[in-house]
């Protein structure tokens, strides 16, 4: 069992030693002069084991113990005394250190407390691989999560899963809004009717009348058959509509009336057809804003947040992290043909602070590449992110609205739009106009970008 030892000893002497017989062991050694050297190392890499002299000038060894027991919990810590304080090492053990030898050492007895400390903690490291470890409250659902605002999550699809109410989903991309859309079709009597799901932002507009109602044979150009729209081949079932602040004004008063009437009528037909539906939809974007903008019918958004079900990004679960690691790391094992079954607290300390700006989907794709690029147990490294990307500026403050100037809905209508054009304009600036990386930054899809741009008169600024 190969591990990073660090060493910790004021004689230059014992510190020699040590490291020859462990590096002939084939570990990795490296050695502090003292308690509060080894802090400093500690925090800059990650050890598998600490063997430390109990008594030193400046932080001591029961010191440095008590600093890794509250810092890095689970590190095994190995001490070396003389025989005049046995006793004190035996409390040192039950403060939790993992072992004692008592100087002059025994090499062999040695080796033995560093093997058995190495076994203690590879057994650790891979409980978090054991379901018995997590407990039986670690999702529902296929979905998974522990923290609060996730079973609140939980709650509601329950309860309102088994109902042909509309749900509208809300949360930034990648927090799982189409995995919570399943769960509602899963958990329902519809499960065994179709599931379909339309992206509204992916669809050309011109197109999109076609995809959602379907069409006549001969109704356009092209349209050399009669073809059912997404409406028909979810009857029964649920139509899961994504991006649902990409539809255009026109569509938005077409789908209105499908939900309202619970029929569609085909492109190029003349006959209204009925259907039986459960519409969920789906967005990153502020519907209200759009709705206090004039982008989004107001009717349409309560007719589809009858129940409204926020997604919560991952840096506002951070405790579910290591679980949703741990499932990942199973999958990709599975599927890669890997054996990986390491993350060291440092590394899972990296992953659990990181903002991840594009949520769930983003931590998947990183353990993915920890796992696929693996040597051996451990999960690589240099996947993990490192720097935080610079912030955008502050947005400037509104002025003050005053009553009898100027309405409430054309005040925020007005300054809504004057925000959202700054917001759009600085960050294509920090992007050096590039169209992609901006909607990227600000979370929405190209198309909704360029029309955003076009609207407010960009394109000619930013030079496209």
């Amino acid at each position: 069992m190969r591990a990073r030892v660090l060493v910790v000893d004021d004689e230059p002497s014992i510190r020699t030693v040590l490291k020859a017989h462990l590096s002939r062991d084939g570990h990795e050694v490296t050695t502090a002069t003292d308690g509060a050297d080894a802090v400093g190392m500690l925090g800059a890499s990650p050890y598998d084991l600490v063997i430390s002299d109990l008594k030193m000038p400046g932080l001591s060894g029961l010191e440095l113990l008590a600093w890794c027991i509250r810092e890095q919990p689970g590190l095994p810590v190995i001490l070396i005394t003389a025989h005049g304080t046995v006793d004190t090492a035996v409390e040192a053990l039950k403060l939790g250190a993992q072992d004692f030898i008592t100087k002059p050492f025994d090499l062999d007895e040695l080796k033995q407390a560093v093997d058995k400390a190495l076994r203690v903690e590879r057994a650790r490291r891979r409980n978090w691989l054991d379901d018995s470890m997590l407990g039986r409250d670690i999702g529902r659902f296929d979905l998974i999560g522990r923290t609060p605002s996730m079973q609140k999550v939980f709650s509601l699809v329950e309860r309102v899963a088994d109902s042909p109410t509309t749900v509208l989903l809300v949360g930034e991309s990648g927090t799982g809004k189409e995995l919570v859309a399943r769960a509602l079709h899963e958990q329902s009597s519809r499960k065994n009717a179709p599931f379909i799901t339309v992206n509204c932002g992916a669809i050309p507009e011109a197109l999109f009348e076609s995809e959602l109602f379907g069409h006549e044979k001969g109704a356009f150009t092209g349209a050399a058959s009669a073809k059912p729209g997404k409406f028909e081949l979810a009857d029964g079932g649920t139509l899961f509509l994504d991006e649902i602040g990409e539809l255009g004004r026109d569509l938005q008063v077409k789908l209105l009336r499908a939900l309202q009437e619970r029929t569609i009528d085909r492109v190029g037909g003349t006959r209204p057809i009925k259907v039986d539906v459960r519409v969920v939809s789906a967005t990153n974007v502020d519907l209200q804003a759009l709705v206090a903008s004039g982008a989004f019918r107001e009717d349409l958004y309560y007719r589809l947040a009858v129940v409204p079900i926020r997604l919560p990004p991952l840096r506002e679960r951070r405790d579910d992290i290591p679980i949703l690691v741990r499932h990942f790391v199973l999958r990709f094992n599975e599927r890669l043909g890997k054996s990986v079954s390491v993350v060291d607290d440092a590394m899972m300390s990296r992953l659990t602070e990181w903002h991840w700006p594009g949520n769930i989907r983003e931590l998947e794709n990183t353990v993915e590449r920890g796992v696929l690029l693996a040597d051996g147990e451990n999960m690589a490294e240099d996947v993990l992110p490192e720097v935080e990307p610079a912030p955008l500026a502050g947005s400037p403050a509104l002025p003050p609205f005053e009553p009898g100037e100027i309405g409430l809905k054309d005040y925020v209508r007005v300054h809504t739009a004057k925000l959202e054009r700054d917001l759009i304009l600085r960050s294509l600036e920090q992007e050096s106009g590039n169209v992609t990386r901006t909607a990227r930054r600000l979370d929405i899809s190209r198309k909704a970008l360029q029309l955003k741009m076009k609207e407010y008169g960009l394109r000619d600024e930013v030079g496209e």
